[in-house]
């Protein structure tokens, strides 16, 4: 429970509502894993779960929404500033040997997968075809742009659509799980890694369904209010789950039929 010590390295503003931080080790450090997250306090203003984004050596990289009082000062730190960090929480991706991925992303979500992406791509040998299918709603909101190239490089396809386009757009517009019927796959085995808003995810689950991938070979993480990060407080119960120590890394066949129940 007691924050590890941590300084920014680097800070950027990805979007208008979006900021990067790159975080050094002043002392012990932490080594999470793909689809993992860190509760990161900003000092004089709290403390909130931030899912890895990049991990670089022992340099962790988060991306931040800024949308209350704790991710505001956390955006607003420069390098050299202090954040304290607690964790690694949470389970992983499934990254299965031989078997095709689908990587189906909208908006932020984009950013828990792309320590994923990165290993998918990294050992490329290990597995079957890669498929990124990413959706925003403008393309002034897209994410890690100068990345895309390097993904494709090592075989990834990226597929990218925006809600609403705006000048100079030739992509696609529409939503992102259109992308899934133009992805290359074998759907007898392909594993889907799903993250985006709830609303998002429950149509990806059905588009993917609709083309052989079941719901055991679906997997999504889930966002809920999370305080403590290690099970005891119960603010991110679902059902008889918490989604700081059971997630936040779902099968869809097991996460689903909770996310039914209306206001749970």
């Amino acid at each position: 429970m007691v924050p590890l010590a941590y300084r920014v390295g680097a800070a950027a503003r990805d979007t208008h509502d979006t900021c990067t931080l790159e975080l050094d080790p002043a002392g012990p450090a932490i080594r999470p894993r793909p689809g993992q997250f860190a509760m990161l306090y900003a000092f004089g203003a709290g403390e909130v779960p931030i899912s890895l984004s990049g991990l670089n050596g022992d340099r962790l990289v988060h991306t931040i929404r800024d949308v209350g009082a704790v991710t505001h000062a956390l955006c607003g730190l420069g390098p050299g500033e202090d954040v304290g960090v607690r964790g690694p929480f949470g389970n992983t991706w499934p990254l299965v040997d031989g078997a095709d991925h689908l990587v189906v992303a909208g908006g932020l979500g984009l950013a828990p997968l792309r320590p994923a992406i990165r290993a998918l791509a990294a050992e490329a040998e290990r597995f079957g075809h890669v498929s990124v299918l990413y959706g925003a709603r403008t393309p002034d909101d897209l994410l890690y742009t100068d990345e895309w190239h390097a993904w494709r490089e090592h075989g990834v396809d990226v597929l990218v659509t925006v809600d609403a386009a705006t000048a100079g757009w030739d992509g696609t517009v529409g939503v992102v799980t259109r992308l899934v019927e133009r992805a290359a796959f074998d759907a007898r085995s392909a594993v889907a890694l799903v993250c985006g808003p709830e609303i998002m995810m429950r149509y990806a689950a059905q588009a993917l369904g609709a083309h052989g991938v079941g719901p055991e070979r679906t997997y999504v993480s889930l966002e809920r209010a999370m305080k403590c990060g290690i099970g005891h407080c119960g603010h991110c119960q679902v059902g008889p789950t918490l989604v700081c120590r059971d997630g936040p890394v779902y099968a869809w066949s097991e996460i689903a039929p909770w996310l039914e129940v209306r206001e749970l």
